[in-house]
């Protein structure tokens, strides 16, 4: 005589399904497919004063410890050329947001658009990452976005040693200026960078480490994100725990 099968609880069932469907709709509104064009507005655009493109300054980063705003800092280091990467950029890709942010979002290093613009994270992964902060119930001006790299490596290569060692101070710098309470590294170059370890993302991801008394979180590249739809749920529990960090807000 075949045994009775166990009772399920149906109700638990389905709340926990409608949960997973409003945490989706949350990270990603109506739509998955972020379009391979990304139209950003006009006045993204940062100008470069004629002639900076050839310029061979050299920011010695001793020199702007008593720099007390990121503009100064932004105007001392935008013509470097530390590394190679500063004689093939278009432009130099500072950071973007709010100043004093208490959250700061880092990715690895500029991509074409963003070395078209001169601003990070605004293009196909750019445009998720701005989905993911208005998930968090927070907008690009709430935050503050850089990445590791100042410049655009060539074909988006990943970066180099040498390169990550020319830019990581100015990093460290923005993250000295900005103070934020919460860093949130995007993919494993950023948290490479920060944390000074050669882990794999995945014994990164879920623990809370600390940069310099900073809570950091590790989560992947919206980029990732494109690639695999996979990640995506996993990529927003992270980005909830960073708003958790952030005020105690529960998503």
């Amino acid at each position: 005589m075949a045994e009775n099968p166990p009772d399920t609880d149906f109700d638990a069932t389905l709340r926990d399904i409608r949960r997973s469907l409003d945490d989706l709709l949350a990270f990603e509104g109506r739509y998955f497919i972020v379009p391979e064009e990304v139209m950003v507005p006009e006045a993204a655009f940062v100008q470069v004063p004629a002639g900076a493109s050839e310029a061979v300054f050299v920011a010695d980063v001793a020199d702007t410890t008593d720099v007390a705003d990121l503009e100064t800092f932004h105007q001392q280091i935008c013509e470097c050329v530390r590394c190679p990467l500063g004689t093939t950029r278009t432009r130099f890709v500072f950071g973007s947001g709010n100043p004093t942010a208490d959250i700061m979002f880092v990715g690895e290093a500029p991509g074409q658009e963003e070395d078209r613009q001169g601003l990070p994270f605004v293009g196909a992964a750019g445009e998720l990452l701005t989905k993911i902060i208005g998930a968090m119930k927070l907008s690009r001006e709430d935050v503050y976005i850089c990445n590791v790299l100042k410049c655009r490596p060539p074909n988006n290569r990943d970066p180099q040693p040498d390169e990550v060692a020319s830019c990581e101070p100015y990093l460290q710098r923005q993250i000295e200026l900005v103070q934020p309470r919460v860093i949130c590294c995007l993919g494993r170059h950023a948290a490479h960078a920060l944390l000074k370890t050669d882990a794999p993302l995945s014994r990164l991801r879920g623990k809370l480490h600390q940069y310099q008394g900073i809570a950091l979180v590790v989560t992947y590249h919206p980029a990732a994100l494109l690639r695999n739809a996979d990640y995506k749920r996993a990529a927003w529990e992270d980005v909830k725990w960073v708003r958790k960090l952030h005020d105690g807000m529960e998503l």
